[in-house]
């Protein structure tokens, strides 16, 4: 007797599995799909990273990517698995919204980190003493799912050092590469006006993350700092007279 073309599995209440052969057609899957859903409230994949075609055929049988599992037990072996699903209630991917939420699930997603250039009128940069690296860094963030990054880096400098600091304009975008166990990443410096020196004294650092916090010299940024980051403050620094926002990589034009 053949195999089934797509094989199903009910492996929790509500929650079917489903597997295929490579010779199954997305309108095989598609049709397993919507069968898995008549009595499950989901149904689920998991694919071999490494297996395109069956990834695509999930994606078109209207299964959204949500995610790796990694080193989860397949056949007796220690395997990562990308998990698409899809839920009963979800939109219908023939629908406007339905097929740009399947994009959105697996469409690149960049992360993004907001960060203040704050100066005082002795012409120095605020700087951070951050608690999980060495080095230091102008104050800020990773931006949330959903926020805006000019709104996220007041949120940040305020929940951090205590200072209330309206974002004013885009400064600098700056393309950071992948990095030790980091995902490439923008980031976003804005501009934190020019304020006297003794709003240092008002700062309440936020202990879990910021050890020190000072204005600093541009010598005192390139000792105190990486040199991506201090390239950075200089670019930044270079439109701060009203000059169009720029664009570098690890803060070199």
């Amino acid at each position: 007797m053949s195999e089934p073309p797509v094989v199903r599995l009910t492996v929790a209440d509500g929650v079917a599995r489903i597997s295929w052969s490579t010779d199954q057609t997305i309108d095989d899957v598609h049709r397993e799909v919507q069968a898995a859903l008549e009595g499950h409230a989901r149904v689920e994949a998991w694919i071999d990273p490494e297996d395109t075609e069956s990834q695509r055929s999930a994606t078109w049988a209207g299964m959204r990517r949500e995610g790796v599992m990694r080193g989860v037990t397949v056949d007796g072996d220690t395997v990562d698995r990308i998990v698409y699903a899809r839920l009963a209630t979800d939109a219908p991917a023939h629908e406007p919204e339905g097929f740009r939420s399947l994009l959105n699930s697996f469409l690149p997603r960049k992360r993004a980190i907001s960060q203040m250039l704050v100066r005082d009128t002795k012409n120095r940069v605020l700087l951070c003493q951050l608690t999980y690296k060495r080095d230091w860094d102008l104050p800020g963030g990773v931006v949330e799912v959903g926020e805006s990054p000019q709104l996220a880096v007041s949120r940040e400098v305020e929940e951090e050092l205590g200072l209330v600091i309206p974002a004013g304009p885009l400064l600098l975008t700056d393309w950071l590469p992948p990095w030790s166990g980091w995902d490439d990443a923008l980031c976003l410096v804005f501009d934190g006006g020019v304020h006297d020196p003794t709003i240092a004294d008002t700062i309440v650092k936020q202990e879990r993350e910021i050890k020190d916090a000072a204005f600093c010299t541009l010598d005192e940024v390139t000792e105190r700092c990486s040199e991506i980051t201090a390239h950075r403050i200089t670019s930044a620094l270079a439109n701060t007279h009203g000059t169009a926002p720029s664009y570098t990589e690890g803060g070199q034009g």
